[in-house]
This record gives C-alpha cells, structure tokens and sequence, in this order.
C-alpha cells in the first residue's frame, strides 16, 4: 500500500527538491489519487513538452509562464490555470520567475521518494 502525506503540511519545514536547470518543487500533500506539489521556476528554466497518464491541473502562483498544449501556446499569469488530459503532450517556458501549483491525479508516484 502507498503511503500518504501527513494532515497538515508546513511549506517551511516540508522538503524542497533541487530539480535542476532553474526548478525546485516541494511536495504538499498526497495519496495515492491525488498529489499537489508546488513547483518553483527561474527565469529561462523549461519544463519540456512530455506527456503522462496522470490528469493535472497546474495553477499559476506567480510569475509568467508560455504554456503549450498540443500544438497551442498561451502567455499565463498570476491567476490562471491550465488543465492537462491524460497523454496530452503539454510542457512551459518561464518567461518571468514564478511558482506553479501541481495536481495530479491519480497520484505522480515517480515523485515520491
């Protein structure tokens, strides 16, 4: 059985991985159909077009970010959100420094340690 987060999370004492190339993310709560994780970018950093299994739904914190859905791409900022099908290719250029906030479901498992 998957383990699962703790009831409350503190974003100062909750982990912050070091993911490389201008990106941290830190896990904020999950279970095995749900995950969120908030993910910090720099400037220029890029998160490459992929696609997963996992439905998502990224809110944008701070910051701007060019996202791409398919073949569309769209200037977000503060306040908006884009929804990820299943397989959807989808990936985001930071274009001014920010946060996203991650959901996924079921659960992104290749992040837990």
């Amino acid at each position: 059985m998957m383990r699962q987060s703790s009831a409350f999370i503190l974003g100062d004492t909750q982990p912050i991985e070091d993911l490389g190339n201008g990106m941290k993310r830190q896990l904020m709560g999950y279970n095995q159909q749900i995950l969120m994780a908030k993910v910090w970018f720099e400037e220029g950093a890029i998160g490459y077009v992929h696609e997963h299994h996992h439905a998502q739904v990224a809110y944008v914190e701070s910051g701007e970010f060019e996202v791409q859905m398919g073949e569309e791409k769209r200037l977000l900022k503060a306040g908006d959100c884009f929804f990820v099908e299943p397989n959807m290719k989808h990936g985001a250029v930071c274009k001014k420094a920010g946060i996203l906030l991650d959901v996924f479901s079921p659960c992104r498992e290749d992040f837990i340690e």
